[in-house]
């Protein structure tokens, strides 16, 4: 099983196919997909003609190669035309996935009058003599920046600018769809951090938060640092900080299930990049006090000296307090959760036999897990992955969406150690205790409930540790 994945959406088609009038050829197209392993969605009818039928057929399949498998099982069928086939995806990637729309009518002069010139200019004073009314008389109320430089998009790797920004123009979308929040993609064409942290400052009047994405590690860490100390609006790498916030979430509520406790708990984290880091800390913040990372070389400890960077000789000092040494396969013995932020495949069923009773198994990699949930099946108490094909997906867009919502409706200077852990908090509670099941410890990422929930709580919180410079009186039509 493990070896056929599931088809879905993301390798869907559409053929257009031309059907001889005779008895039968719908059914021999149709099981013709299914013995392919297609998985049709839809059939439609196009055109009829005197003695043939044109039909779009909708299939889902799970690998570009297999995509061409099923139109050639379709083409092999004796009067049976495929016309041409329409890739989905790139279907809806044409022209870009957002644009720009104007919130007033410009319809009148007097419209015009107010929107540009000359009543624009008297907005324009009121900024240049109280700079806080941007945040109300602009853009910069609702409006982040998604800012990469390609060097590690998903599972792809360095890319470069201009093949991520398919990436950053969905992430603006999900802003939209989940968050209310307007966001607009940049992707800089330089990988030296130094200019990515000035080119980032420099245009950051114009928004309200930056989103940093899909920047690889250990760079992304100096340049967030330097941003969260040189802007005073949000700065949040969401591929450590999104990824940490549901992990722990997750976690959660995968603890209440096998009724163990943060304290109590040791932690094999296989991935010691930006979002293996990010998790650590968090749960580290949510009392997890015995956790240990691996890398390609194995466990991180005090001391260890080959293939060690600035971030791993801080993981060194800060986790794995009895110095465990050896391989993944080792230290995971004992272990009562594993955290997989690294590649397919890299643990197996015998490492989940040598964790602790009632293993939690977080398999992150993308697109193909550190172990299959068919394989982990009976060998571990919950399983998550980062796919959205089976149960419980560690999926960013629980988290970010209502992060920035919550820290732009109280104008927060950052987002801070409290904002995330009220994030986690409340996307684990949007699932009541009576609710709990293996198979489901995070809500789906199309529950309303979770950013509305994010914003709410991040927001409290970001009042409650003295951030947020937005007075709760304060109304936006007061100027």
């Amino acid at each position: 099983m493990s070896n056929n994945p599931t088809p879905n959406a993301s390798y869907s088609l559409t053929l257009r196919i031309k059907i001889h009038n005779k008895p039968g050829k719908l059914g021999e197209i149709t099981t013709a997909i299914g013995r392919a392993s297609g998985d049709i969605e839809a059939i439609d009818i196009v055109s009829v003609g005197k003695d043939f039928l044109i039909r779009d057929i909708t299939v889902n399949a799970f690998s570009e190669q297999h995509d061409k498998e099923i139109v050639a099982a379709v083409s092999a069928i004796d009067g049976v035309e495929v016309i041409h086939t329409s890739d989905r995806t790139f279907l809806i990637h044409l022209g870009g996935k957002i644009e720009t729309v104007s919130k007033i009518p410009l319809k009148t002069r007097s419209d015009l009058s107010m929107a540009y010139t000359p009543g624009v200019a008297r907005v324009c004073e009121a900024i240049a003599k109280d700079p806080e009314k941007a945040f109300t008389l602009t853009i910069k109320k609702n409006t982040v920046a998604v800012v990469s430089d390609g060097t590690a998009v998903l599972g792809l790797g360095d890319i470069g600018p201009a093949a991520a920004m398919p990436v950053m123009e969905g992430k603006c979308q999900l802003f939209k769809e989940f968050g209310g929040v307007d966001a607009f993609p940049i992707c800089l064409d330089t990988k030296d951090p130094h200019e990515i942290v000035e080119t980032v400052k420099r245009i950051a009047v114009a928004f309200g938060g930056i989103n940093l994405e899909d920047i690889s590690a250990p760079r992304c860490f100096e340049i967030e640092d330097r941003l969260k100390n040189e802007l005073d609006i949000p700065v949040f790498h969401d591929d450590q900080h999104g990824t940490a916030v549901v992990v722990l979430a997750a976690l959660i509520n995968a603890l209440k299930i096998v009724g163990k406790r943060m304290e109590d708990i040791k932690v094999v984290v296989n991935g010691v990049g930006a979002a293996g880091v990010a998790c650590s800390k968090i749960v580290m913040a949510a009392g997890v006090k015995n956790i240990i990372g691996c890398d390609t070389t194995g466990a991180i400890y005090q001391g260890r000296t080959e293939h060690m960077n600035w971030v791993k000789d801080w993981y060194a000092r800060n986790t794995n307090p009895h110095k465990e040494k050896g391989t993944v396969h080792d230290v995971i013995k004992g272990a009562d959760v594993f955290f997989g932020l690294s590649a397919p495949g890299v643990i197996d069923v015998n490492d989940l036999k040598n964790m602790a009773k009632d293993p939690i198994v977080f398999a992150m990699a993308n697109p193909t897990p550190e172990i299959m949930p068919e394989d982990a099946a009976g060998h571990v108490a919950v399983m998550a992955t980062g796919r959205s094909d089976y149960p419980n997906q560690i999926n960013n867009v629980l988290c970010f969406p209502g992060i920035f919502r919550g820290a732009l409706n109280c104008r927060a200077s950052r987002i801070n150690e409290q904002m995330k852990l009220a994030a986690a908090n409340a996307i684990a509670g949007i699932i009541g205790d009576d609710e709990l099941h293996p198979d489901y410890i995070i809500p789906s990422v199309f529950d309303k409930r979770v950013g509305e929930a994010v914003a709410r709580e991040v927001e409290e919180a970001a009042y409650a540790s003295g951030v947020a410079r937005r007075e709760r009186t304060d109304k936006d039509s007061e100027f």
